[in-house]
C-alpha cells in the first residue's frame, strides 16, 4: 500500500506536449516492449525514462538517445529480459547498467542507486528500489526527471522548472556534487550554455575553479566523450565569449590554442560549428603551425583514423601557404593521395579561419565533394606486356616513377613519356 501511494503522490500528471512527446516516443520505438517485460516482472517492478530523453522532450529537441531506470537490480533486469526474448548486453553491470536491443534500437537501462564511495572519477554503488535516493545522487536538477511510459513526470527536485527558467542548479551541495565526480565541471558548462538563461553564480564559479585539479584524474576516454558531447551541442560560440568558461578551458585543454575563432564565426563556418564534426571542429582548435597536434594526440586516446585526418589537415598548414596551394593542380594531387575526406578538410579550414569567404575556394570544396578520384590508367600488368619488364623491384620503381609523372603532369601521360620513363 506505502509503494502504491508513493507512486501516486510523488507523479505529476503532465497534460502538455510533454506527456504527448513522451507517448509519442513510446509508439515509435520499440520500447513498450521494454517497459512491459520490466513493469510485469513483478507487482512492485517499475521502469522509467529519466534524464537526456526528458530533458530534450521538454525542450523540444532532437531525442538521439533514451536512458532508463528501474527498480529491478541488475541480475531481475537481465531475467526479465530473458523471459521476453529481448536481446541484451552489460553495458556496466557493476555500476547497474544492462543495453537491451529491439530492431536496431539501443535502450540503457540502469538499475536504482546509491552512492557509497567516491573518489571524484569512480563510484562505489549499491542498488537501490528508492526513486528519490537515487535522483539524490545525480548532478543537476535538469537531470532528475523521470516519466513512466503514459509520460507521468517524477520530478522531486523541480528539474523541469529550472529548465524552463533557465536555471542550472546542482543537487544538493555544489562541492560535494563536484568531489563525487569531477567531469561535473565540464557537465556543468555544457549544460549552463545549452539552456541557462542567467549568468553564472560567483559562488558556483569559485567552487569549479577550486576543484578544478581534480579533473587530471579523469581517465581521458571520459574527457574526449564529454568533448564530443560539446562539440555535438553546438555550443563553442558560446563558450569562447566567456570569460569564466574560457579560464577553465585554458586549465582543461591548454592546446585549445585558437578557441576564439568560434567567437565571430562567419557564415561557413556557422555551418560547419552546426554539422558538430568532432574532428574537423577540433582541427580549428588545435591546429597553430606548432607541435600543438602532436602533443593532443600524444595527450589523448583518439583513434588512428582520426589521428591520421588532424596530422593531414596539421601538415598542410605547417608548410608556406601561397595561391599555388589552392590552384587546381595541387588540389587534384592532394585528391588523388589523401582522398576527398582530407582535401574537403583542407579547403575548409582555410575558409573557416578566414574572414572574408574565398568564393573560388567553396567552388572548389562543391567539384570536389562530386568528383571522382583519378585513377592511374596504367597497371604493372600493362609495363610487363607491353615492355616485358619482369616482375620485381626493377618493375616496381618504373611503375612508381609512372605513376609520379603522370600525377605532376595534372594525371595525363603520352606513350613517348612512358617510353622515356621505361628506357632510363
Amino acid at each position: 500500500m506505502i509503494n502504491f501511494l508513493n507512486k501516486f503522490i510523488s507523479r505529476t500528471q503532465n497534460l502538455n506536449h510533454v506527456s504527448k512527446k513522451i507517448i509519442d516516443l513510446s509508439k515509435i520505438t520499440s520500447i513498450k516492449k521494454v517497459f512491459d517485460s520490466i513493469n510485469n516482472y513483478s507487482t512492485d517492478a517499475e521502469i522509467r525514462y529519466v534524464g537526456g530523453c526528458i530533458r530534450k522532450i521538454i525542450k523540444e529537441e532532437i531525442v538521439d538517445d533514451i536512458d532508463l531506470a528501474t527498480n529491478l537490480n541488475p541480475q531481475q533486469v537481465c531475467d526479465a529480459l530473458k523471459n521476453n526474448n529481448i536481446n541484451f548486453y552489460n553495458t556496466g553491470i557493476e555500476h547497474g547498467t544492462i543495453t537491451a536491443v529491439i530492431d536496431d534500437y539501443s535502450f540503457e537501462i540502469t538499475s536504482l542507486r546509491e552512492d557509497v564511495e567516491t573518489d571524484g572519477r569512480h563510484a562505489q554503488v549499491k542498488f537501490s528500489t528508492n526513486w528519490k535516493k537515487d535522483a539524490s545522487r545525480r548532478d543537476f536538477t535538469i537531470n532528475a526527471i523521470y516519466a513512466d511510459v503514459d509520460g507521468n513526470l517524477f520530478d522531486p527536485f523541480d528539474g523541469k522548472d529550472d529548465l524552463e527558467k533557465g536555471i542550472i542548479r546542482f543537487i544538493g551541495n555544489p562541492e560535494q556534487r563536484i568531489k563525487e565526480d569531477y567531469l561535473r565541471i565540464l557537465r556543468y558548462f555544457r549544460f549552463f550554455f545549452s539552456y541557462s538563461k542567467k549568468k553564472h553564480e560567483i559562488e558556483i564559479f569559485k567552487l569549479i575553479k577550486k576543484n578544478i585539479l581534480g579533473v587530471s584524474n579523469l581517465s581521458k576516454e571520459r574527457l574526449i566523450d564529454e568533448l564530443k558531447k560539446y562539440f555535438k551541442s553546438n555550443i563553442l560560440t558560446k563558450l569562447s565569449k566567456d570569460k569564466y568558461a574560457l579560464e577553465i578551458f585554458e586549465i582543461i585543454f591548454p592546446q585549445f590554442k585558437r578557441i576564439k575563432l568560434f567567437s565571430n564565426p562567419n557564415e561557413f563556418a556557422i555551418t560547419k560549428i552546426k554539422e558538430g564534426d568532432f574532428i574537423f571542429l577540433l582541427s580549428i582548435l588545435i591546429v597553430d603551425g606548432t607541435d600543438n597536434v602532436d602533443y593532443f594526440i600524444y595527450k589523448f586516446n583518439i583513434s588512428k583514423k582520426d589521428q591520421k585526418r588532424l596530422k593531414i589537415i596539421d601538415n598542410f598548414y605547417k608548410n608556406k601557404i601561397s595561391l599555388k596551394s589552392f590552384n587546381e593542380k595541387n588540389l587534384n594531387k592532394i585528391f588523388y593521395y589523401k582522398g576527398r575526406q582530407s582535401l574537403i578538410d583542407i579547403l575548409s579550414y582555410k575558409i573557416f579561419t578566414s574572414k572574408k569567404i574565398d568564393k573560388k575556394i567553396l567552388k572548389f570544396i562543391e567539384e570536389f565533394k562530386k568528383k571522382d578520384p583519378p585513377s592511374m590508367p596504367f597497371g604493372a600488368k600493362f609495363l610487363m606486356e607491353k615492355y616485358q619488364i619482369p616482375e620485381g623491384k626493377n618493375l616496381g620503381n618504373k611503375l612508381k616513377n609512372i605513376e609520379e609523372e603522370w600525377v605532376n603532369n595534372n594525371f595525363k601521360l603520352s606513350k613517348k613519356q612512358i617510353e622515356k620513363i621505361v628506357n632510363r
